[in-house]
């Protein structure tokens, strides 16, 4: 059965000025009337080289960890002509031909390839985004199949990312396990090591012409440890906290950095998986780069002994990564 692409869908109703009936969200949801718009605070920025003590800026990623559950980090270590290959390839591959594109469809049962849909929505509403999966680590995980041909360099220019993007995940459980109190392994460790596993997204955001009424991707946490993103220059990332959905301000050369499940269970809550959501531009395509960092499937997951006490009981079960998973995206209890 043909699949009708979100992109193909904007182009026709681009001429006619409105969304089809699926893609309007419930009054509820709907970015005109839940956006904040007072002065609204920004999300905690961090600058990886701005800071001589290692434990100061520790405690500044733990706080941002804590309070907000996301934070942007500046003077990150990938060079900035990394990320706009990364960002030029991934274009490149959303403006083929859809029977190009269709080459890479993902298949039933897996969570690799271009689509249009990941969750079932109880409402039977639809996400104005159309996306690529694909791992890029570690090795034993990778089906280059899903990674597009076209344009060629687009195989280099994720490999080159991902070896530098291994640093920066590194550096940032460091910093976060120091802010449990930790040693700087165990959060890393806790996760997979070298077997954590890189799962990268690009999300394709079409112009709409009722952005007040559509919602790119539909409020949720990451199942990830952690999620490494970067956007283009079109904002359209929202944060919900203090009962309000903020936009998160677009800081040129920065690196978003997403809390997500795995790390609030073994942090015992310590630090919180951010809620967040996607709007999306009636003028121009927003696109974005997430990788979700994520423990192998059969490895364990819960709260970390050295953090759970008398005073800090366990809030989390613990159990496989793939079995929460599975929980999580059937929207099945945990």
């Amino acid at each position: 059965m043909e699949v009708e692409r979100v992109q193909a869908i904007a182009s026709l109703s681009a001429a006619a000025n409105d969304i089809p009936a699926e893609f309007v969200r419930p009054e509820h949801e709907q970015p005109g009337f839940t956006t904040y718009r007072g002065p609204a605070p920004e999300i905690p920025v961090v600058d990886l080289a701005g800071e001589a003590d290692r434990g100061a800026l520790a405690t500044r990623v733990a706080a941002a960890a804590r309070e907000w559950g996301i934070f942007q980090v500046v003077n990150h270590g990938i060079p900035a002509e990394v990320v706009r290959e990364l960002q030029r390839v991934g274009k490149a591959f959303f403006e083929l031909p859809p029977e190009e594109k269709e080459k890479y469809a993902s298949k039933p049962g897996s969570t690799e390839g271009y689509g249009t849909k990941l969750q079932k929505d109880l409402e039977g509403k639809k996400a104005w985004v159309d996306f690529l999966f694909h791992n890029i680590w570690p090795p034993a995980t990778i089906n280059y199949a899903f990674w597009p041909k076209i344009p060629p360099e687009y195989r280099k220019a994720n490999e080159e990312y991902r070896k530098y993007l291994g640093i920066l995940v590194k550096k940032i459980l460091i910093m976060l396990s120091k802010g449990l109190g930790l040693e700087d392994h165990v959060l890393m460790q806790s996760v997979g090591g070298q077997n954590l596993e890189y799962l990268l997204k690009i999300n394709y955001y079409p112009p709409c012409p009722r952005p007040d009424l559509a919602l790119g991707v539909v409020s949720h946490t990451d199942m990830s440890a952690i999620t490494i993103l970067v956007p283009n220059d079109v904002p359209g990332l929202q944060v919900f906290k203090d009962d309000q959905w903020f936009d998160v301000k677009h800081i040129p050369n920065a690196i978003i950095v997403h809390i997500g499940d795995q790390i609030e269970i073994l942090s015992n809550g310590f630090y919180k998986s951010v809620l967040h959501r996607t709007t999306v531009n009636k003028e121009k395509a927003r696109m974005s780069w997430p990788v979700f960092c994520s423990p192998p499937p059969e490895m364990e997951i819960g709260p970390l002994p050295q953090l759970v006490s008398d005073e800090t009981p366990t809030k989390y079960k613990t159990k496989m990564y793939k079995d929460y998973a599975y929980c999580k995206l059937n929207k099945l209890p945990q």
